[in-house]
This record gives structure tokens, sequence and C-alpha cells, in this order.
């Protein structure tokens, strides 16, 4: 089993707001540069998608939960297929994405417990929770040529030092997509 984090990120390596749903000043910035560059399966998740389990927060669950699942193409079914797991404390109904459960109790312990390849989208929250606990296998980064100067990182100021490798590297229309997974210790 791995963990698997995936972002939309910036040059100087914000995460928040890459499709402006949540109205910020800066928001909407990966969309920017077109379809191609963030549309279908760009951080190459393969069967991962089929054989694991997609982790979100509730945030992000809910935003995704109005968009994928009135999408009709292969990637859309195959993400409204994929088993999803949240992590709230407030969230009851989940009815609106198919294959969606909330976790029942710790999201550390529910982590440690998961069999299947964990793939978390978005979800700052449960990224830097997972961050701090030294959970994170690896990042797959789709990083835009953007510098917006304010928002929420993807790594902290105070985060945990982590060595990484960096597996792949390759350009995705007007991103890159990097890959790094844990270095050995």
């Amino acid at each position: 089993m791995s963990v698997i984090v995936i972002e939309f990120i910036t040059l100087d390596g914000i995460v928040s707001d890459p499709d402006g749903s949540s109205r910020t000043p800066t928001g909407g910035w990966a969309f920017r540069h077109g379809p191609e560059t963030v549309a279908g399966d760009k951080f190459r998740l393969g069967s991962t998608l089929e054989d694991g389990v997609m982790l979100l927060g509730r945030t992000t669950w809910q935003l995704f939960s109005h968009i994928w699942p009135g999408r009709d193409n292969p990637f859309a079914t195959r993400m409204n297929a994929a088993p999803k797991l949240i992590a709230s404390r407030t969230l009851t109904d989940t009815s609106a994405w198919a294959n969606s459960q909330v976790i029942d109790g710790s999201l550390i312990d529910a982590v440690k417990r998961e069999e299947r390849d964990v793939i978390i989208t978005g979800s700052l929250s449960v990224v830097h929770t997972l961050m701090a606990e030294d959970l994170i296998d690896e990042y797959r980064l789709l990083t835009f040529p953007t510098i917006l100067g304010t928002g929420r990182r993807l790594f902290p100021d105070d985060g945990p030092r982590t060595d990484l490798e960096c597996l792949s590297a390759e350009r995705s229309g007007a991103a890159v997509l990097v890959q790094y997974r844990r270095a050995a210790r």
C-alpha cells in the first residue's frame, strides 16, 4: 500500500483554489491554461484508480460530488466508480457521489489499516495531517507556470523534513507533471 498525493500546484507551492470554486482573488489559476492541461488522467493514475481508494476531505468531496457525477467521459467514469473515503466529522449524507463513505474513527488509523493504495487529491488538511505522521509515500504534482505569492501551500514552513527521489518529469500542456517518492531511509 502506498499513500499518493496528487495536486495542482504553482511554482511557489500554492495549491489553494486551482479551479476558482472558492472564489478567492487568485483562484482559477490552473484552469487559465486550457482544458488540455487539466483534463483526463493527468496524474497518470492508471489502474491505481481502479485498484486503490480515493481519500478526500469534506470540502473537496463536496465540490467533486457536484462535478464528477454529471460528467460523461472515460476518466469521469473511472472517477465515479472508484471507492472514496471521506475525512469528515460533520458529513452524514454521501449519496451525491457513488461509492463514498465517511471514515469511521481516526483518519490516521484508517490510512494505516488500508490495504489498497490511497490517492489523495486536494484535501490539504488531510495531506498535512498525514505529512505530520510521515505517511505520504509519493507526490504527483502538476506544476503550473504561475506564481501567486499568497495562498495555502502544500509544504508548510513548519512541516517535517522529507527527502524525496524524482521518478519522472514530463510536460503536460502548459504544466509539468513531476512524480516524487519517499527516498530510501
